[in-house]
Formats: C-alpha cells, sequence, structure tokens
C-alpha cells in the first residue's frame, strides 16, 4: 500500500488532471460529491496540518512582517479595491464580481509550495503564505463578506467567519495532533505515502468541483466559455502582473513562489462560510479555477524561466 502511495505522490500531477477529466466526464459522480464539498475542503485542511506538523508551521512563520505585509496585499487590499472599483461602476452584483473578489481574498492554494517546486523555485516563501493566510483568513474576510451584496449583511458575514474560524480551528488542532503523536518524525517513505494520500484527496475534490461543469457546458457552451475565460485571466493574469510588479520592487527568491500563490488560491474554502444559495453560483466558476490551476507548470515555466 506504501508503495502505491508513494508511486501517486510522484505522479500527483497526472492525478490531479485526471480528476479534472473524471469530473467532467462523470456527471453522476460528480454530481454525488458536491454535497460534500465543505467537508471534504476542511479534511484537505487537516491532511496539510498533518502533513506540515507543529514544528513546520513555525519555521513557515519566521520572517513574518513581509509575508504579513503580502498576506495583507493578496487577501485584503486587493479584493477591496476590485469591490470598490466594481460599485463605482455599478456592477457590484454581477456573478462575475462575485468570483473574482473570493479568488482575490483566498489564501493560498494548500499544493501551492509543491506548483514552486515543479516551477524550479524556492517553495519556503509560498509556505509561509500558505500558513500565515491560512491563520489569518477569518479577519481579512470579515470585511470582503460584509460588502459582498451576494453574501448578506454584517450578521451573515460575522457568522460566515465565525464558522471558518472554527472549521479551520479544529482541522488545523487536530492534524497537528495526530502529527505529534502519531507521527513525530515520519520516514522519507511515510512522508512521500503521505503526500500520495493528499493526491488521492485532492483528486477527489477536483471531481466534485466540477460538478456544475458539465450540466452547465450542455446547457449553455457559451456560458461556460465566458467563466472559462475569466478563470485564466485572473489565474494567469495575476500571476504575471504580480511577476513584474516584483521584479520591478527588486524582489529575488520570492518573486516566483509570491507570484504562483497570487494567481493560485484556495477559493473553496469559502464553501465552508457560505450557504449553499449563495455558493451555488460560483460553483461553475471553481470548476472552470481549477484548470489553469493544474496547467500553471505548463502555462508559465517559459515566462518564470525569464527570472
Amino acid at each position: 500500500m506504501l508503495t502505491v502511495l508513494r508511486a501517486l505522490a510522484r505522479h500527483g500531477r497526472y492525478a490531479l488532471v485526471a480528476g479534472l477529466l473524471a469530473g467532467f466526464l462523470l456527471p453522476d459522480l460528480a454530481a454525488r460529491l458536491k454535497p460534500w464539498l465543505p467537508q471534504l475542503v476542511v479534511l484537505l485542511l487537516f491532511l496539510t496540518a498533518v502533513r506540515i506538523g507543529p514544528t513546520g508551521a513555525m519555521k513557515g512563520l519566521s520572517n513574518i512582517p513581509p509575508t504579513l505585509f503580502v498576506v495583507l496585499t493578496f487577501q485584503l487590499a486587493l479584493p477591496l479595491v476590485a469591490l470598490a472599483v466594481s460599485y463605482l461602476l455599478g456592477v457590484s452584483q454581477s456573478p462575475y464580481v462575485l468570483a473574482l473578489v473570493l479568488v482575490l481574498a483566498a489564501p493560498a492554494l494548500s499544493g501551492s509550495p509543491n506548483l514552486s517546486i515543479m516551477l524550479g523555485a524556492d517553495p519556503e516563501p509560498a509556505f509561509r503564505l500558505l500558513v500565515l493566510g491560512t491563520a489569518l483568513l477569518p479577519i481579512t474576510m470579515l470585511p470582503v463578506f460584509w460588502l459582498l451584496p451576494q453574501l448578506g449583511d454584517l450578521q451573515s458575514a460575522i457568522i460566515g467567519a465565525a464558522r471558518m474560524l472554527g472549521a479551520i480551528g479544529v482541522a488545523i488542532t487536530l492534524g497537528f495532533a495526530l502529527r505529534l503523536f502519531a507521527l513525530p518524525n515520519p520516514s522519507k517513505e511515510q512522508t512521500e505515502a503521505f503526500d500520495g494520500v493528499m493526491t488521492m484527496a485532492l483528486f477527489v475534490i477536483v471531481i466534485g468541483l466540477m460538478a456544475a461543469l458539465r450540466p452547465a457546458f450542455e446547457q449553455s457552451p457559451s456560458e461556460v466559455l465566458g467563466w472559462m475565460i475569466l478563470a485564466f485571466a485572473v489565474n494567469i493574469g495575476m500571476q504575471l502582473l504580480t511577476f513584474l510588479v516584483l521584479g520591478r520592487l527588486g524582489w529575488d527568491t520570492e518573486i516566483v513562489p509570491f507570484s504562483i500563490v497570487s494567481g493560485n488560491r484556495n477559493v473553496a474554502i469559502f464553501l465552508v462560510a457560505m450557504s449553499p444559495e449563495a455558493a451555488e453560483p460560483l460553483l461553475i466558476f471553481l470548476g472552470c479555477y481549477q484548470v489553469p490551476m493544474y496547467l500553471t507548470p505548463i502555462l508559465t515555466r517559459a515566462f518564470y524561466s525569464k527570472d
């Protein structure tokens, strides 16, 4: 079993692409997984906490000031600016605005350190953003949720933030406890096997996230095309824009991993805080968003290699 899991970890990229295809080609399976997405997202957070461990988390919180600045810029300043522009243009009610703002407000994708490795960059800066960004999410999301008209009033925002804080706290606490008492010093083989377990979890979650895509495509291919264009524009566009800005500012080892994180966010984590009614319009976009996310090592390799 350990051999199978280690092999799955080594070929994780192909497993995730297979999950994308399965979600699109097996709509019945995707529909059955869809109601469990909030629980699956919490499970993945738990597995991430086990994989990182409390010691690794403390190391990831080193060099806090610049990391805090980037987290607050990514998860608070950018979504608030996007919201302000949408109000000025009178399009704050648009589902496209909802999708855009939630991407900008989300923390780093759990697999962002792995994407950094695939692109030949140092994964530690991406790991720092992942740890600190996830920890601060219940705070940074509060003003964003309050100002999003689709998500209700201040009370709804507070309830969503409290639900998020509780889920994150329980998942991380249990994950750290399991790592501390059951796997205090995992071997290389055990670590690789656990990476295989996380790949399996990602495979299942991706199928569920694709649930809304196949029915939407059959009903209106043009609508799916619009969401797909937005997904690529936000994901790849944010990566390239961040890369150019940080390059002008003279950033060095952080430029590639920070750029990767800017476009690859854990938007699915908001499903824990949102009601099913509020989350429904987001599901088509989430399915589309997975495509540029898992193609990042292919689509951006030539650009990042110029650094």
